[in-house]
Protein backbone atom coordinates (compact mmCIF):
# COMPACT_ATOMS: atom_id res chain seq x y z
CA UNK A 1 0.00 0.00 0.00
CA UNK A 2 1.39 3.41 -1.02
CA UNK A 3 2.29 5.89 1.70
CA UNK A 4 1.84 9.56 0.93
CA UNK A 5 4.03 12.00 2.81
CA UNK A 6 2.43 15.41 3.27
CA UNK A 7 3.74 18.59 4.85
CA UNK A 8 1.35 20.98 6.58
CA UNK A 9 2.43 24.48 7.54
CA UNK A 10 0.99 27.63 9.09
CA UNK A 11 2.50 31.03 9.84
CA UNK A 12 -0.45 33.26 10.78
CA UNK A 13 -3.33 32.93 13.19
CA UNK A 14 -3.31 30.28 15.90
CA UNK A 15 -0.75 28.17 14.06
CA UNK A 16 -0.89 25.14 16.32
CA UNK A 17 -4.69 25.06 16.34
CA UNK A 18 -4.74 25.38 12.54
CA UNK A 19 -2.38 22.43 12.19
CA UNK A 20 -4.71 20.61 14.56
CA UNK A 21 -7.63 21.36 12.22
CA UNK A 22 -5.74 20.40 9.06
CA UNK A 23 -4.83 16.85 10.11
CA UNK A 24 -8.45 15.72 10.69
CA UNK A 25 -9.46 17.50 7.47
CA UNK A 26 -6.93 15.34 5.58
CA UNK A 27 -8.12 12.22 7.42
CA UNK A 28 -11.77 12.96 6.57
CA UNK A 29 -11.03 13.73 2.94
CA UNK A 30 -9.01 10.55 2.47
CA UNK A 31 -10.90 8.29 4.88
CA UNK A 32 -7.70 7.28 6.65
CA UNK A 33 -5.87 7.77 9.93
CA UNK A 34 -2.70 9.84 9.78
CA UNK A 35 0.67 9.44 11.43
CA UNK A 36 1.94 12.88 12.48
CA UNK A 37 5.47 14.12 13.21
CA UNK A 38 6.63 16.50 15.89
CA UNK A 39 6.14 20.20 15.14
CA UNK A 40 9.03 22.06 13.51
CA UNK A 41 9.34 25.86 13.67
CA UNK A 42 11.12 27.58 10.81
CA UNK A 43 11.66 30.86 9.03
CA UNK A 44 9.53 31.55 5.94
CA UNK A 45 11.05 30.00 2.83
CA UNK A 46 10.99 31.83 -0.49
CA UNK A 47 9.59 35.11 0.83
CA UNK A 48 10.11 37.69 3.57
CA UNK A 49 7.78 37.71 6.56
CA UNK A 50 8.19 38.35 10.27
CA UNK A 51 5.88 35.37 10.93
CA UNK A 52 7.57 32.05 11.73
CA UNK A 53 6.09 28.83 10.37
CA UNK A 54 5.04 25.76 12.26
CA UNK A 55 5.21 22.63 10.11
CA UNK A 56 4.37 18.97 10.57
CA UNK A 57 4.87 15.92 8.43
CA UNK A 58 1.93 13.58 7.91
CA UNK A 59 1.95 10.04 6.54
CA UNK A 60 -1.21 8.41 5.20
CA UNK A 61 -1.76 5.10 3.45
CA UNK A 62 -3.59 5.83 0.21
CA UNK A 63 -3.88 2.43 -1.44
CA UNK A 64 -4.09 2.77 -5.20
CA UNK A 65 -5.37 6.35 -5.21
CA UNK A 66 -4.03 8.12 -8.31
CA UNK A 67 -1.56 10.94 -7.59
CA UNK A 68 -3.74 13.69 -9.12
CA UNK A 69 -6.82 12.49 -7.24
CA UNK A 70 -4.77 12.58 -4.04
CA UNK A 71 -3.66 16.12 -4.85
CA UNK A 72 -7.26 17.23 -5.46
CA UNK A 73 -8.41 15.71 -2.17
CA UNK A 74 -5.58 17.40 -0.27
CA UNK A 75 -6.51 20.71 -1.90
CA UNK A 76 -10.12 20.17 -0.77
CA UNK A 77 -8.91 19.46 2.78
CA UNK A 78 -6.85 22.66 2.70
CA UNK A 79 -9.80 24.74 1.46
CA UNK A 80 -11.99 23.31 4.24
CA UNK A 81 -9.61 24.83 6.81
CA UNK A 82 -8.52 27.95 4.91
CA UNK A 83 -9.66 28.99 1.46
CA UNK A 84 -7.46 32.11 1.19
CA UNK A 85 -4.79 32.39 -1.50
CA UNK A 86 -1.18 31.49 -0.73
CA UNK A 87 0.09 33.82 -3.40
CA UNK A 88 0.16 37.58 -3.80
CA UNK A 89 -1.16 39.23 -6.96
CA UNK A 90 2.35 39.10 -8.47
CA UNK A 91 2.55 35.31 -7.92
CA UNK A 92 5.00 35.44 -5.00
CA UNK A 93 4.41 33.54 -1.75
CA UNK A 94 2.25 35.08 0.97
CA UNK A 95 1.65 34.38 4.66
CA UNK A 96 -0.83 31.55 5.12
CA UNK A 97 -3.06 30.10 7.76
CA UNK A 98 -2.70 26.57 6.36
CA UNK A 99 -0.70 25.11 3.51
CA UNK A 100 -0.94 21.40 2.68
CA UNK A 101 1.72 20.08 0.29
CA UNK A 102 2.06 16.59 -1.15
CA UNK A 103 5.76 15.80 -0.84
CA UNK A 104 6.05 12.17 -1.95
CA UNK A 105 3.89 9.19 -2.83
CA UNK A 106 5.91 6.06 -2.19
CA UNK A 107 8.39 5.67 -5.04
CA UNK A 108 6.19 7.46 -7.58
CA UNK A 109 7.77 9.91 -9.99
CA UNK A 110 5.27 12.31 -11.55
CA UNK A 111 6.05 15.31 -13.74
CA UNK A 112 2.97 17.05 -15.09
CA UNK A 113 1.77 20.64 -15.31
CA UNK A 114 -0.32 20.09 -12.16
CA UNK A 115 1.91 17.89 -10.04
CA UNK A 116 5.58 17.03 -9.62
CA UNK A 117 6.56 14.16 -7.30
CA UNK A 118 8.62 13.97 -5.31
CA UNK A 119 8.16 17.66 -4.51
CA UNK A 120 10.75 19.52 -6.61
CA UNK A 121 12.05 21.70 -3.75
CA UNK A 122 11.87 19.23 -0.88
CA UNK A 123 15.66 18.77 -0.76
CA UNK A 124 16.08 22.51 -0.04
CA UNK A 125 13.62 22.69 2.86
CA UNK A 126 14.67 21.56 6.32
CA UNK A 127 11.08 22.01 7.56
CA UNK A 128 10.05 19.28 5.10
CA UNK A 129 13.04 16.99 5.61
CA UNK A 130 13.08 16.94 9.43
CA UNK A 131 9.50 15.63 9.78
CA UNK A 132 10.03 13.25 6.87
CA UNK A 133 13.20 11.91 8.48
CA UNK A 134 11.19 11.25 11.66
CA UNK A 135 8.32 9.46 9.91
CA UNK A 136 10.06 7.81 6.94
CA UNK A 137 13.74 7.42 7.84
CA UNK A 138 14.32 4.62 5.30
CA UNK A 139 12.51 6.29 2.35
CA UNK A 140 14.78 7.11 -0.56
CA UNK A 141 14.16 9.75 -3.19
CA UNK A 142 13.39 7.72 -6.33
CA UNK A 143 15.62 9.94 -8.51
CA UNK A 144 18.54 10.98 -6.26
CA UNK A 145 18.52 7.85 -4.09
CA UNK A 146 19.02 9.98 -0.97
CA UNK A 147 17.14 9.61 2.30
CA UNK A 148 15.56 12.64 3.99
CA UNK A 149 18.43 12.58 6.50
CA UNK A 150 21.03 12.62 3.74
CA UNK A 151 19.26 15.49 2.00
CA UNK A 152 19.01 17.36 5.32
CA UNK A 153 22.76 16.98 5.78
CA UNK A 154 23.20 18.94 2.56
CA UNK A 155 20.83 21.74 3.63
CA UNK A 156 22.14 22.50 7.09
Amino acid sequence: MAIAHINIGSNIGDRLALLGEAVPAVERELGVEAEVSAVVESEPWGFDSPNMFLNIGVNVEVGDLAPLELLYRLQAAQRSVDDSSHRKADGSYADRRVDIDLIALGEAVVDTAELTLPHPRMAQRDFVLRPMMELLPEWRHPISGLTAGEMLGRVV
